[in-house]
């Protein structure tokens, strides 16, 4: 296995350590003309220029009225799928939503004596669009995106939530996206991808109306769209490659190890897998266990390429070192495989989600452990949150003053409207306590 070794002391492990600390990248910006050019045209154009790209690039035969799905297509869906996905759809979901139930936000108020009134009123936003890739032409479909993007739309509140998703070659979705998206309350499917679908989705298109906030992975051309539409709406991340460190002593299993290794590295070949570990032993008989299981893979290919131009394994002195390099990172995932990691819990400042212990294995958190698994990766966990409730929520603030309340504070607000020039802001003061 082609994974470098490295001792953090060592010329090469500082440099890689100095590399993390700066990753974070807007992408592969090769794209930005063709993304601005598309959604440009699918503002001026519309539907003509969804059915347009769809033709080109997914179902040759598609034409405008095909582009929602219908009740019929949901009703042959539900047929072909067996009891065994339904039960595992359920669980999965029925943790998803237990989990997110926990982030709703109340509205809230306080009063003073004066009469003064101030508060926040938390309320969802009108529309919510999410995208699902297509997988690998629709053979791989990602239910889990449909699910952790999809339930916190529906526990926020969110009127009108929708999805879209490319099509196959004869115009039509697979039948587990859609049963997952009745799970999660969304029955206004659109077939479109890539940039043309962000664009639908921003701008509006007659048989597409715009939404307010955009979720969901995507490739670099989705990636780029959602980073120009964003400000017009609001998007869940700019989101990098997919990322784990994991943190590992002496008693750590090197075959664990590997495994959820490979478990990021087989997403893309610029995933980040990464080993900081106080045992040599650990790390060599991890390189060992990578060669082995990667044999296995049905993305060999990708996660071999992955591990060998990126991943990288640091030997550290102590795990106060590992813990302290981890924070450095804030790292997408981060995995505690070492003894008692529930005491190194509170030194950990920065990461998307955390994982304790040899038995949780990050896949879990993919599927059915309940916390999101849209996460902040490039290093973002420094600012930012997974996606949850809160993306689909805004807050406006409450005030409510009295004239007794005003006269207060009038003072206070008449002299640092004074120090900042504006005068009309003093005077609109000042004009509600000469009244009679």
């Amino acid at each position: 296995m082609n994974i470098r070794i490295e001792d953090l002391k060592g010329p090469k492990g500082r440099e890689f350590i100095h590399q993390l600390r700066d990753r974070f990248s807007t992408g592969d910006r090769s794209c930005r003309d063709a993304v601005t050019e598309i959604l440009q045209r699918v503002r001026a154009v519309g539907d003509a220029a969804v059915i347009e790209y769809a033709r080109k690039f997914d179902a040759p035969e598609m034409v405008i009225s095909d582009l929602r799905v219908t009740e019929d297509e949901f009703a042959e869906a539900a047929e072909l799928i067996d009891d065994d996905f339904m039960e595992t759809l359920h669980f999965a979901a029925d943790r998803i939503r237990r989990f997110h139930e926990r982030e709703m936000e109340d509205s809230w108020i306080t009063t003073r004596e004066d009469g003064t009134v101030t508060g926040r009123l938390v309320r969802p936003v009108d529309s919510a669009g999410l995208y699902v890739p297509g997988g690998q032409g629709g053979s791989t479909p990602l239910v889990s995106s449909v699910l952790m993007n999809g339930i916190p739309a529906l526990i926020a509140g969110v009127g009108r939530r929708v999805m879209v998703t490319p099509p196959n070659r004869e115009g039509r979705i697979s039948p587990v996206l859609l049963l997952a998206a009745q799970e999660v309350g969304i029955t206004e499917v659109y077939k479109a991808g890539s940039a043309w679908a962000i664009a639908a989705l921003a701008f509006g298109t007659r048989t597409i109306p715009r939404v307010d906030v955009i979720v969901g992975p995507g490739n670099r051309f989705v990636a780029e769209a959602k980073q120009q539409v964003m400000g017009r709406v609001r998007i869940d991340m700019l989101a990098g490659p997919s990322e784990v460190l994991i943190v590992a002593d002496e008693g750590a299993n090197p075959a664990f190890i590997a495994a959820d290794m490979l478990a990021q590295a087989e997403h893309d070949p610029q995933a980040l897998a990464l080993l900081i570990t106080t045992s040599r032993p650990v790390a060599e008989q991890t390189v060992v266990e990578l060669s082995t299981q990667l044999e296995n893979l049905s993305r060999k290919d990708i996660a071999g390429t992955a591990l060998a131009e990126r991943g990288v394994i640091l030997l550290v002195d102590n795990l106060e070192e590992a813990v302290a390099l981890s924070n450095e990172i804030a790292i997408e995932h981060l995995e505690l495989q070492v003894k008692d990691p529930w005491q190194w819990l509170p030194k950990i400042r920065h990461a998307g989600a955390i994982f304790l212990g040899p038995y949780t294995p990050e896949a879990a958190g993919d599927y059915v452990a309940g916390p999101n698994h849209v996460l902040p990766t490039m290093g973002t966990a420094r600012i930012a949150s997974a996606l949850g409730v809160e993306t689909f929520l805004k807050k406006s603030s409450i005030i409510s003053y009295s004239r007794q309340a005003l006269l207060a504070d009038a003072e206070h607000i008449q002299r640092l409207a004074s120090l900042e020039g504006l005068t009309a802001h003093g005077n609109s003061v000042t004009i509600r306590l000469s009244d009679a």
